[in-house]
């Protein structure tokens, strides 16, 4: 049985030190017994004093957390930070329109915090807003295959097989809620040989047949690094490409997945502006890990470097006790200047702020211009 923590110290450590203690096998420690202090430039390093889970708790339902992880009892959310519980009429419906066809959304599975006001058409989580209800539809099932310390969806290393008719159903649905622009995204599919990519590009055939002016983008993994994947989705009609870089290149193997990689991310990104003109890229960053303000700096400047169109900026929020710590709560007014050091670099929009998460609904009526006006400029050389 594995060792649990008892006492915690903080030390000051090197980049070089911290990248090498992740090759060192897991420390499991007791979120009962857990006081973490975040501190930059240092690591939790962890003490274990017994060889027994914390008296009291049940072992089949005992999973401590790891090293980086567990609760701290001191921090507490900004209020900035707080939501009202999602409800209203358009939330409603929504919901049960997903159930009865059985389509997975991110909004869920992700715990999104925005998930009533992007249901609700805007405007707020309880149902004032006017505008169209959005939802980012989740392909392949609710399982991915990777392990990511920040991401609240299950995993497995053997997911049930896709739907074959998700495609299809999923064109179905959107086309009848009457939306201009849909967001399609997925879990992370290693165990399929494209990793997915030719059930996304069914899907946003399925979705141009029945609704030619949708405009669709499609939020990726980075399918092992696989160009000849990222091609076929490029070229199935997709207007928007987005994946997520993440993090800053320091912190890649401590948040993300082994298979996942700065530069791959990057590679994806750069490939798919080359295989079609007019495409736009996206890709979003998560703050509050440990990142320093140059190292946040250096990776927006290496995503402009390849011709990134729009990138968007929020709080890593901590789902579980198992999950990554927040080491630090980055202010509104720091949002709003990574949000002008973006601009300055020349990101077509920047979308920052705490809440912002990656398929955010604030930047649809930009991206959705942008897209139409690209377009529009190509359609003289396609003649």
């Amino acid at each position: 049985m594995a060792a649990y923590c008892s006492r915690v110290y903080h030390r000051p450590v090197s980049p070089s030190i911290m990248k090498r203690s992740l090759a060192r096998p897991s420390i499991h420690a007791g979120s009962a017994t857990l006081r973490f202090r975040a501190r930059r430039n240092s690591v939790s390093v962890v003490r274990c004093d017994a060889d027994s889970p914390p008296e009291g708790r049940a072992v089949a339902g005992w999973a401590p957390p790891g090293p980086y992880t567990g609760r701290d009892p001191e921090a507490k959310k900004p209020g900035w930070l707080r939501q009202r519980a999602a409800q209203g009429e358009k939330y409603a419906m929504l919901w049960e329109s997903l159930g009865e066809l059985k389509l997975n959304t991110v909004c869920v599975e992700a715990q999104c915090p925005n998930i009533g006001e992007c249901w609700n058409g805007g405007g707020g989580a309880g149902g004032e807003g006017d505008g169209i209800a959005t939802a980012t539809i989740m392909l392949l099932g609710d399982t991915c295959t990777r392990g990511c310390r920040f991401c609240a969806v299950k995993t497995s290393n053997k997911p049930p097989p896709p739907d074959a008719l998700e495609p299809l159903k999923t064109a179905v649905a959107v086309a009848s809620w009457g939306v201009d622009y849909v967001v399609l995204t997925s879990v992370d599919r290693d165990d399929i040989p494209d990793g997915g990519s030719g059930h996304f590009a069914q899907t946003v055939k399925a979705l141009k047949e029945l609704k030619p002016g949708i405009l669709v983008e499609c939020l990726t993994s980075d399918f092992r690094g696989d160009l000849e994947a990222v091609s076929s989705l490029a070229n199935s009609g997709l207007d928007v490409f987005a994946h997520n870089i993440e993090t800053v290149r320091s912190l890649q193997r401590i948040v993300r997945d082994p298979r996942a990689a700065y530069d791959q991310s990057l590679a994806v990104l750069k490939h798919v502006k080359n295989c079609k003109d007019g495409m736009v890229t996206k890709s979003s960053i998560m703050l509050g890990l440990g990142e320093t303000d140059e190292e946040v700096k250096q990776t927006m400047c290496d995503l402009r470097a390849i011709d990134v169109d729009i990138l968007t900026l929020g709080q890593y929020l901590q789902p579980t006790e198992r999950h990554l710590r927040v080491r630090e709560y980055v202010t509104p007014e720091k949002f709003d200047f990574w949000k002008e050091y973006g601009e300055s670099l020349g990101f077509l929009y920047v979308a920052s702020g705490p809440l912002v998460r990656s398929s955010y609904r604030a930047g649809e009526l930009f991206v959705q211009n942008l897209v139409r006006r690209k377009k529009a400029e190509l359609a003289p050389t396609m003649q």
